[in-house]
């Protein structure tokens, strides 16, 4: 089912999300429901704090990369529990965004390389290293269950600048593709 993306300013979006287990009600369909709402919103990862659910969830599909950086070809998973347990190399900028900030694009440094513990749909423990493209996507979906967004690692002046477009998604100001959750306005 293609859910509602939550807009910035939503308490969800600030929590950090917490660990779940093998029988957390309906965890298929809310993986389900991750894959839907990415791909109907062209997002290229989803983490759940932002269909509303503060679970440490997220989907990656890195493919839309694959031209620009070949790493990216056919990578897509599902992270559940995901810690990043080392964070190195240089850091490097690029260009991004998100779901739940539309129409805001800024640059962002982040390490050339993670090392990650997650488990998978079944549940396997995973401890794998990525670096590049991948290692960045990774971090961006990582930080929402951390209740961190990528406007919070900019300098503070761009912050600044950006405060009235971020009052409008807050207020519900803006037009998307996809539909949108927003804060209630009291």
């Amino acid at each position: 089912m293609i859910l509602p993306i939550a807009a910035y300013g939503l308490p969800v979006l600030r929590q950090v999300a917490t660990d779940i287990s093998p029988d957390y009600p309906d965890l298929q369909k809310i993986i389900q429901n991750l894959w839907e709402t990415m791909y109907a919103s062209g997002g290229v990862g989803l983490a759940a704090p932002q269909i509303n659910q503060s679970i440490r969830v997220f989907v990656i599909d890195a493919n839309p990369y694959s031209k620009e950086f070949k790493e990216s070809t056919n990578f897509k998973k599902v992270f559940i529990n995901a810690h990043i347990i080392k964070r190195t190399g240089e850091e490097w900028s690029l260009e991004e965004g998100c779901l739940s900030i539309p129409d805001i694009r800024e640059e962002v440094s982040r390490p050339y390389n993670i090392r990650i513990k997650y488990v998978d749909e079944q549940f396997n423990m995973h401890d794998e290293v990525y670096e590049g493209i991948i290692a960045r996507i990774i971090q961006h979906e990582y930080d929402h269950l951390d209740g961190v967004l990528f406007i919070d690692r900019i300098n503070s002046l761009k912050r600044t600048l950006l405060k009235k477009k971020l009052s409008e998604i807050t207020k519900g100001n803006i037009k998307t593709a996809y539909k949108m959750i927003f804060p209630r306005l009291k």
